[in-house]
């Protein structure tokens, strides 16, 4: 059994050396974890919260509940925090306010982007919430998996993750599966949502409470290839997507016009044709990054703290391309920037956005780095946090335990800020 708090030498590294004693640290820990006690109804439910989240910044291999709670008091304490976990009546919409709360008071910069992204967590067995075979972004193939649906925050003030929802594959909401469901402690009237489903979830709510100033919404191409979820999606004036998608994604080089006039059915032979002939038809946005004549431009985009970010980019205003019934017919939707960035090993990525016409090219620039800090938050929570350490099945355990990696984020960007107003940063994100 251990008793002193020991911090991750990993997390050491990158606060300043002024920051290096144990004790300096838990000087600033201790006020930071009591603005959350508000949210515990019993001292034993703030003690289990304070134990964890100092675990999740310890040195521990491991960082799940029983590793962190053999490292604050022994086996004796092991049961008492998986109940905590599982089974205490906790209000996590009332933790969840809080940090958000502090989260903004940290971060919150006009100019900001939302972005919306799923993360996978590898699972052996069937019977974790949420476990299904599927694609796995981590591994890059299909694997026994949970997925998590997050989103973030991040503009020139800084970055973190905002919210958060487990993916529940539509097999899980068989009949067959409700004795799986009860030992989950999945909540009845939880519904099966699509990954995209609950990304607008999570948006529309952040939108709803006002706490973070944002004039972006970013995402990446498993999202901004929807183009229901970019249409559906209900953004206050001001704010604009800026999302990537695929090379398959088509276009409109310029509204096109429908080809002479409607053909008159009752003189026409075979069957009447049901949709119009454009003027132009589209392309993909692979081909106009393949032209040779494309206007290739090599920008800074920001300030790393390894030099300047340059790259190659282009940008251009084109229509985009909606579906209208079966197959692959498609008809002009609403006008759009194009942006192409070409990556110094000769990959090509691409983003859409329905940003107004005289935006400048600077500020879409500016908004194309703003969706990396959702995977440097990840980075972060997976490598130094215990992210990826959940060992337990239920629902309510995920949900706490993703909770608690986010409040001990935070707690490290605090520190990271204050180590930047001391002038001795070690911040690697520009």
């Amino acid at each position: 059994m251990m008793t002193n708090t020991a911090y991750d030498p990993r997390l050491l590294a990158q606060w300043a050396a002024d920051l290096d004693s144990t004790q300096e640290i838990e000087q600033l820990l201790e006020p930071y974890l009591h603005q959350y006690d508000c949210a515990f109804s019993s001292f034993k439910q703030t003690k289990h919260f304070a134990d964890f989240v100092r675990g999740l910044l310890s040195p521990l291999d491991r960082k799940s509940i029983e590793p962190i709670a053999l490292h604050f008091h022994g086996e004796k304490s092991v049961r008492p925090m998986q109940q905590f976990f599982t089974r205490a009546p906790l209000n996590e919409r009332q933790i969840l306010d809080t940090y958000q709360r502090l989260l903004a008071a940290q971060v919150n910069h006009s100019g900001s982007m939302l972005s919306v992204d799923d993360t996978s967590f590898v699972k052996k067995g069937t019977h974790s919430i949420g476990v299904k075979r599927q694609y796995c972004g981590r591994l890059g193939k299909r694997e026994n998996c949970q997925i998590g649906v997050f989103l973030s925050y991040a503009g020139n003030s800084g970055y973190g993750l905002v919210d958060y929802e487990l993916y529940i594959p539509q097999e899980w909401f068989q009949d067959s599966c409700q004795d799986l469901r009860d030992r989950c402690r999945l909540p009845a009237q939880r519904n099966f949502l699509t990954k995209n489903h609950i990304a607008q979830n999570l948006l529309n709510h952040a939108f709803e409470t006002g706490r973070f100033q944002a004039q972006w919404v970013g995402c990446d191409a498993a999202y901004g290839c929807d183009h229901a979820f970019l249409d559906g999606l209900q953004l206050p004036e001001g704010v604009w997507y800026f999302a990537a998608t695929n090379a398959k994604e088509q276009v409109f080089l310029e509204q096109p016009g429908i080809c002479g006039p409607t053909p008159d059915r009752s003189q026409s032979r075979g069957r009447p044709r049901k949709h119009p002939v454009w003027t132009v038809q589209p392309v993909s946005v692979k081909c106009i990054a393949e032209n040779p004549d494309a206007p290739w431009e090599l920008v800074t985009l920001a300030e790393g703290s390894k030099g300047p970010i340059v790259a190659q980019r282009f940008i251009m205003r084109v229509v985009a391309c909606r579906k209208d019934g079966n197959r692959s017919y498609v008809k002009p939707g609403e006008e759009v920037w194009l942006y192409i960035r070409k990556y110094e090993d000769g990959t090509i990525k691409y983003f859409v956005s329905n940003a107004p016409k005289d935006t400048p090219y600077a500020e879409l620039d500016r908004a194309a780095t703003l969706r990396w800090p959702i995977e440097q938050c990840f980075e972060e929570c997976k490598s130094y946090l215990g992210m990826t350490h959940y060992e337990g099945c239920s629902y309510p355990g995920w949900k706490r335990h993703m909770l608690f990696v986010m409040i001990a984020h935070l707690f490290t960007t605090q520190i990271r800020e204050d180590t930047k107003k001391r002038g001795s940063s070690k911040s690697d994100w520009p």
